[in-house]
């Protein structure tokens, strides 16, 4: 079996597969309190069942959210012998929207600022991805639909398309394209944190 989670957004997501079926899934729009809430959920959805391959969401996204979903599958992986590998939480953003043919995925950075990214029909990647303000962002990304949290500052910042809100779902993780569910299980924030270490006198 596979579980695959993630924890990048509001969304606090999680999914059971045999084989590429999914037979049990988990999608809660919490906010904050993915720590608190995280574990209950997976216990829930796996009812004492275990998987021998787990696929987490590795950002960008929320700082702490992504690590707390890091985490509980390291822990998860390390209980069960399982397989560990990442995926990209923008790539499953749009995979979950439903919406067929090119689009744009974006979160909410720090600093004003939106993680981004656009994937073709396939899901495959068509920009880098990018951590830019909604100007910037709005000149580089053509999709005439961006999903996601961000996605209202985008269009409203580019003039024109359609801006879906939308919450990754990881029931839908199977319809990434393979190198991006087979990730480093790693944090990707695409920025440098805000805090700096302080350097030795």
């Amino acid at each position: 079996m596979l579980l695959a989670l993630d924890t990048s957004t509001a969304a606090c997501t999680a999914a059971l597969f045999d084989g590429d079926q999914c037979i049990a899934k988990a999608d809660e729009l919490i906010g904050r309190g993915h720590a608190e809430r995280l574990a209950p959920m997976l216990d829930e959805l796996l009812a004492g069942r275990s998987a021998d391959t787990i696929l987490v969401g590795v950002g960008p996204g929320s700082f702490t959210g992504i690590r707390v979903g890091i985490a509980a599958a390291h822990g998860l992986a390390i209980g069960w012998g399982a397989k560990l590998f990442g995926f990209s939480s923008l790539a499953l953003l749009a995979a979950s929207s439903g919406i067929e043919g090119e689009v744009a995925a974006a979160m909410i950075g720090g600093h004003g600022e939106l993680f981004v990214q656009q994937f073709d029909a396939e899901f495959k990647p068509s920009t880098e991805l990018l951590n830019l303000g909604p100007m910037a962002a709005a000149s580089v990304i053509a999709a005439d639909s961006v999903v996601g949290p961000g996605a209202a500052a985008l269009i409203e910042a580019r003039g024109s398309g359609d801006a879906v809100e939308a919450w990754p779902s990881a029931s839908k993780v199977f319809r990434l394209p393979e190198h991006l569910r087979q990730l480093s299980p790693a944090p990707v924030y695409a920025r440098a944190p805000d805090a700096k270490v302080r350097s030795a006198a």
